[in-house]
């Protein structure tokens, strides 16, 4: 008994799995479904086949012919039924939810076809070539081009080293300043963190040709030819990465929960403790997100490569010295010759740079998926 008379329950296993019995959803946890229903797909098939019967009706009357307008008039059609069918089924919430679901989807498909015809397209082209004398077109380089010469005695070898290096020096040089700015940016609100954040909206615009501008008439035109480089052009890409990666870092780090920091102030930790093992840790898939936009953003521009690096037909495994090959600029070059041959070779290093952004996106969702706190390379700790 308790106050009052109040009687406790009795000990059970509700209590012992903290009271929730065996079978029953916790209250604070959603119940969703995991498959469609039926139902629901006799409803999206059944809307999308009565607004095809009436674009047709309305086709034959008026004599429309097959265009896109028409697919926009299928579209509406097929709304309008669709919520109509759900309304009166299942009420105006859940119509509402399944309208919103359908123009969620609607959006991304049309998103994805053309991102999937040029991909498609470009394996297409390219993947035959690549893959003609396999791994022969991975591993050399563009010595041996000619108007005659075949596509197995040429590679992509040297471009893919070349933008390897100059996107690896772009992000070491960006991501690190990238996020300390996004971090001054997001706990700052004082006149010189506004005007930061204007100018990084500024250069988030502006186009890659100012950036390898920029890099050619404070490093390479002062040295000459021996300006050119992988590194000068590695620093022409860092310029348009920088904004990249702090606009979307500062998004990431603004909304970790301000209960973390404070709980670690007020136990004591420093500042700077508090960013490196509190806020970027809980922040790492997003921060990962934000380098991988940022790499999209440099991995196939040729402006900047074609002032800084110069390009080079043979293999530079130093991006300090000497002209290096890029894919991009390599497929510039290739496109522009009239021999039917090196178009093919084209569309080959195209297929390679797909391949290789791919790569590095995998990459970086894989060292980003780990949980916060964890350890990519085991540390022992003295004790």
């Amino acid at each position: 008994m308790g106050r009052r008379g109040t009687a406790f329950p009795p000990a059970g296993p509700a209590l012992a799995t903290g009271g929730i019995q065996p079978g029953i959803q916790p209250a604070d946890k959603p119940t969703r479904r995991k498959r469609v229903s039926r139902q629901s797909v006799f409803e999206l098939l059944g809307s999308a086949a009565a607004a095809l019967a009436v674009v047709f009706l309305i086709s034959v009357l008026f004599g429309l012919s097959a265009s896109f307008g028409t697919f926009i008039l299928w579209f509406i059609l097929f709304l309008a039924i669709y919520g109509i069918l759900c309304r009166r089924n299942h009420g105006v919430l859940l119509g509402k939810d399944r309208l919103a679901t359908v123009a969620v989807w609607s959006g991304a498909v049309v998103a994805m076809i053309p991102l999937a015809g040029v991909i498609g397209y470009v394996i297409f082209k390219g993947a035959s070539v690549a893959l003609a004398d396999f791994p022969h077109f991975f591993t050399s380089d563009m010595s041996g081009l000619s108007a005659t010469a075949p596509v197995t005695d040429v590679g992509a070898g040297a471009a893919v080293i070349g933008t390897l290096e100059q996107v690896g020096i772009a992000a070491v040089l960006s991501v690190p300043l990238g996020i300390l700015t996004a971090t001054y940016l997001a706990d700052s609100i004082s006149l010189f963190a506004r005007v930061v954040s204007y100018v990084v909206d500024a250069m988030t615009g502006a186009p890659a040709i100012i950036a390898g501008l920029f890099i050619y008439l404070f490093w390479v035109q002062p040295r000459g030819h021996e300006g050119k480089s992988g590194f000068a052009a590695g620093m022409a890409l860092a310029v348009m990465m920088l904004p990249v990666v702090t606009r979307a870092a500062q998004e990431v780090v603004a909304i970790v929960p301000g209960s973390l920091r404070e709980a670690a102030l007020a136990l004591g930790a420093p500042q700077w403790r508090v960013l490196v093992r509190v806020v970027l840790p809980t922040a790492r898939v997003g921060l990962m997100t934000a380098v991988i936009l940022g790499v999209a953003r440099i991995a196939g521009e040729t402006a900047p490569v074609l002032f800084n690096a110069g390009g080079n037909d043979k293999f530079n495994w130093n991006p300090f010295v000497g002209q290096q090959d890029n894919l991009p600029f390599r497929v510039y070059q290739l496109i522009l010759q009239p021999s039917i041959n090196a178009n093919r070779d084209a569309w080959g290093v195209s297929f390679v740079l797909v391949l290789l952004v791919l790569f590095l996106f995998v990459l970086a969702r894989l060292v980003g998926s780990s949980r916060p706190g964890r350890r990519l390379i085991p540390i022992r700790r003295r004790s």
